[in-house]
């Protein structure tokens, strides 16, 4: 699995990836989520994003981010925003594989210090729920008013 940036060679095929129908209550589309990293730019935060390939095949999308705590490496962390395996390559592994390598590119601190990786997701979101928790991921039994939980992960 490669993570590539977007480009104009790439953008409208990233945007056209598409989740099952019963999968789009639980995210937005590629659209939105890199409108708004470009808006989180002009405000001066960090949000990257990445067209996912597997065998030269663009089979996914991520948006991370970087939170420098303010300055304290105590709360600082990498977050996954927004992940997306397109409709044709799931039940492969793909998002599994996907989250342990936003976690190894975490790890290089592309971006900055950190002490842990983040993510949120809907509570009926089994699917999600079983890859985070495999791979090490612990509720902090956080809701957000979006009604998302919190998860994390100890660098």
């Amino acid at each position: 699995m490669e993570f590539k940036r977007i480009t104009w060679d790439n953008f409208i095929q990233c945007i056209e990836l598409q989740v099952t129908e019963d999968q789009r209550k639980f995210i937005s589309s590629n659209q939105h989520a890199l409108a708004e990293a470009y808006i989180a730019s002009d405000e001066g935060q960090v949000i990257i994003t990445f067209a996912v390939y597997k065998e030269d095949n663009m089979i996914g999308f991520i948006s991370m981010y970087y939170d420098d705590g303010n300055g304290n490496y105590d709360y600082s962390s990498y977050g996954i925003f927004k992940m997306m395996i397109d409709k044709r390559y799931q039940g492969m592994g793909y998002g599994k594989e996907m989250v342990l390598k936003a976690t190894e590119y975490a790890k290089t601190f592309p971006r900055g210090k950190a002490k842990l990786v983040e993510l949120t997701y809907k509570p009926e979101n089994v699917v999600a729920k079983k890859i985070y928790n495999s791979l090490g991921f612990v509720e902090t039994g956080e809701m957000l008013a979006c009604g998302e939980v919190r998860a994390v992960l100890v660098l």
